[in-house]
């Protein structure tokens, strides 16, 4: 069994072979004098090790393939995330057989509370429908334990082999099928080098995915994008059932409202994600600064409620996030983008982690030895097809709450209409497509009216198009 506290190079030595150095060997010049010449040949190559990257490795072993997965980091490494998990990611760690692993003490939560415009309702997670549906649990870990979790878990797979501390590049695409790149080590250019000669590619390195831009992909920031900050304090809420949500954000001194949304995400160890965001788009850039709107979200909610103290924040760190699937040049003859790196985040609530690992497995479906398969098309089309009219809706939600006369308009209403835990089961996206009560039938009639108008603006061409 090979676990993620080993780093594996690949060689050619007559037939195939691999030499294992402990982790932090990392390529070097030895390995390099002894292997003057490194070609590996893979079934599948994942780039990227975190949620989508690993649960891609996984399924992809599971399939059969013979598996490279490779991370520019050494594991654990933190990533800047919410940390929430949603009844949508459950369910997708579930059949990864990981779901009972998840959480610190096995925390559960119950679903989101939301507070805001004088009004705090409780909105639990839906139970399933009768016919199919999601677990009504959520949950939340630390990205450092769940990406170390799940890349532990791929990489006890048969057929699984792990590189840390490596980055690739150098990309070679011939007709629209990428041939081979160089894998190597972080630590410089003078470091030994590998050139992977992959049948399949799974790119699932991120937002700022540094291979994506190489293979040609277009971020179209006229749709809304978030950007936030987040924390860890301590605090008695830190095994609260609820996540919280805070839809309008004032500054404790002057009253004032600010841009912006935050959350509480208790981490069952006594300590929460506290942070905050802002939806913006290049015509309408939100003009905050996310740390600075942090320190005052923090603030704001001392004394809020009985047990609501928090400690100074620690591990505090930003990120832009593209969302919606507003990114074109998404796949090629043999390779497709996953994760954050196809922009497969929910405009309305940020959540990637689901999207993640559920396209993980989405993308490895495609991978056989038909005749003619490729994936230019097809990847771009599975996405469009599962995620489209709901995508496609949730951009035009966002794009509302872009507007700064929106939410004060409307939040008031919606905390005392009784539709909040309706709408947080929506912007969830906590629906599946064997749900047929009311709800969600309006809200896929709705999410196919909104794809159907984007297709007929245009604007779908950037819902995972391909622009050359």
């Amino acid at each position: 069994m090979l676990g993620w506290g080993l780093l594996l190079l690949w060689g050619v030595v007559g037939t195939m072979g691999f030499v294992v150095f402990p982790l932090g060997f990392g390529l070097d010049d030895d390995v390099a004098s002894v292997f003057p010449s490194l070609v590996a040949r893979v079934d599948v190559l994942v780039v990227g090790a975190g949620p989508a990257g690993s649960a891609a490795a996984f399924h992809a072993a599971r399939r059969g393939f013979e598996v490279l997965l490779v991370d520019q980091a050494v594991f654990p490494r933190d990533k800047t995330c919410g940390d929430g998990l949603t009844p949508r990611a459950m369910h997708e760690l579930e059949a990864l057989g990981v779901a009972d692993a998840v959480g610190v003490g096995g925390y559960r939560n119950r679903g989101l509370m939301l507070h805001g415009f004088g009004a705090s309702v409780e909105c639990p997670w839906p139970k399933p429908g009768p016919v199919a549906g999601f677990a009504p649990v959520g949950s939340a870990m630390r990205r450092t334990q769940l990406d170390w979790l799940l890349a532990s878990h791929a990489c006890e797979q048969p057929g699984v082999r792990a590189l840390g501390g490596a980055v690739v590049r150098d990309p070679v695409v011939v007709d629209g099928r990428l041939r081979s790149v160089v894998v190597a080590s972080a630590g410089g250019a003078d470091r030994a080098e590998l050139r992977v000669e992959p049948r399949w590619v799974i790119v699932a390195d991120g937002a700022r995915s540094t291979l994506s831009k190489q293979l040609g992909r277009v971020w179209h920031k006229e749709h809304v994008y978030g950007i936030a900050a987040r924390s860890y304090c301590e605090s008695p809420l830190g095994s609260d059932p609820w996540i919280h949500s805070h839809l309008e954000l004032k500054d404790p001194q002057s009253g004032d409202v600010l841009p912006g949304y935050g959350w509480i995400f208790p981490l069952g160890d006594g300590s929460v994600n506290l942070g905050c965001g802002a939806l913006s788009t290049s015509r309408r850039p939100a003009k905050v600064n996310t740390k600075k709107l942090l320190r005052t979200y923090r603030q704001s909610c001392v004394g809020q409620a009985e047990g609501w103290e928090f400690s100074e924040p620690e591990g505090v760190a930003s990120a832009v996030l593209p969302m919606g699937g507003a990114v074109s040049n998404v796949a090629g003859k043999n390779w497709a983008l996953i994760g954050d790196a196809a922009g497969c985040v929910n405009p309305l609530n940020g959540e990637g982690i689901d999207y993640a690992l559920e396209t993980a497995r989405l993308a490895v479906e495609l991978l056989d030895d038909t005749p003619g398969r490729v994936l230019t098309d097809l990847w771009p089309g599975v996405l469009r097809a599962t995620y489209g009219p709901a995508f496609s809706l949730a951009r035009e939600l966002g794009r509302l709450l872009t507007l700064p006369w929106f939410l004060p308009a409307a939040g008031p209403v919606g905390m005392r209409s009784g539709v909040m835990p309706t709408a947080a089961r929506l912007m969830g996206n906590v629906v599946t497509p064997e749900d047929r009560d009311v709800v969600a039938r309006v809200w896929r009639a709705a999410g196919g009216a909104a794809f159907g108008l984007s297709r007929r603006l245009g604007s779908a061409d950037q819902l995972w198009g391909t622009q050359n």
